[in-house]
């Protein structure tokens, strides 16, 4: 008698089901390549998009630069130091900011490393007041091992920041905020002091290049821009209520007279500049394909030099 045929093939069944696995096996690679594929495009576009708005940013800078270049920048800058400066074309298409500050309105950090030099005693003197202010006042934790690593920095040793993260280190000493930046990082790490990003630094220090001619004598970073530092500053050097100074004072006054009849005694003269200090830097936030970008550069003595781009803002 014969068999009677099986309503199912299994072996048909297991095949389908083997071939369906190897199917959505495929799939899921498929949509996981094709996910990847979709990002690094995305990428490359932004990529693209990025390294073309630098291209504009260097056609800018070069712009601005040629401008600036040929005005007298003490002329200029008092004006751009009290309001930024708007550009634009017509129909829209082209449109940024200009905006620059004084490169020296503060204490130079690397006055810290000239104690053995007496032609900078003051400079000195007046450093280390600030520093030691600033350590007291915000109650920062290893005080001794901060100052150790800034000096160390000062010295050109490059001990605690990456040779890489600096564009200018054949040149000794602290000359940008992102320098510093680097060593406060490793300092709160090192130390566990948060309390040192609570500092506002940039309103006490400034960090430029120390210049020298050839006997050695400095011509460039041993005076500060009186007229417009700030507040906490004029608090701590000419020993004042500080709330008085933010009440009364005004960037780009004389700041003899203010101190004088608001009961403090200019006493440090030599410390400050008596004519403009052609020393500036300044930001230019432009718009690219509907989206902010910014760049930055110096003005020292007329040359304009230093370009950064900072990418999307």
């Amino acid at each position: 008698m014969d068999k009677p045929t099986p309503l199912i093939n299994h072996n048909v069944v297991h095949k389908k089901g083997f071939a369906l696995l190897i199917t959505l096996s495929a799939l899921a690679v498929i949509i996981a390549l094709t996910g990847v594929l979709i990002s690094y495009l995305d990428s490359a576009r932004q990529d693209a998009m990025q390294t073309k708005a630098m291209i504009q940013a260097n056609l800018y800078y070069n712009d601005v630069k040629e401008t600036l270049q040929k005005l007298k920048g003490e002329k200029v800058y008092p004006t751009l130091y009290e309001m930024a400066l708007p550009l634009s074309s017509d129909d829209g298409r082209f449109s940024l900011l200009l905006t620059c500050r004084p490169l020296a309105n503060g204490v130079n950090i690397n006055w810290l490393g000239y104690g053995n030099n007496s032609d900078m005693n003051m400079q000195y003197n007046v450093a280390e007041n600030v520093f030691e202010a600033i350590v007291q006042h915000y109650n920062l934790e290893d005080a001794t091992k901060l100052k150790e690593m800034i000096l160390e920095e000062i010295g050109g040793q490059e001990k605690f920041v990456i040779k890489e993260q600096s564009r200018l280190r054949q040149k000794n000493g602290i000359i940008s905020f992102k320098q510093f930046e680097a060593i406060l990082s490793r300092y709160q790490f090192e130390a566990d002091d948060p309390k040192v990003a609570m500092v506002p630094w940039e309103k006490f220090f400034v960090f430029n290049e120390m210049k020298t001619d050839k006997k050695g004598k400095i011509i460039q970073g041993d005076l500060i821009d009186g007229e417009y530092i700030s507040a906490e500053l004029i608090s701590v050097l000419f020993d004042m209520e500080l709330a008085t100074v933010r009440e009364n004072w005004i960037e780009g006054e004389s700041l003899k007279t203010f101190v004088n009849e608001n009961g403090g005694v200019f006493d440090r003269a030599a410390l400050f500049a008596k004519e403009f200090l052609p020393m500036s830097y300044c930001e230019v936030t432009y718009k690219y394909a509907e989206t902010q970008y910014q760049f930055k550069f110096v003005d020292i003595d007329g040359e304009v030099k230093n370009f950064e781009f900072y990418g999307k803002q």
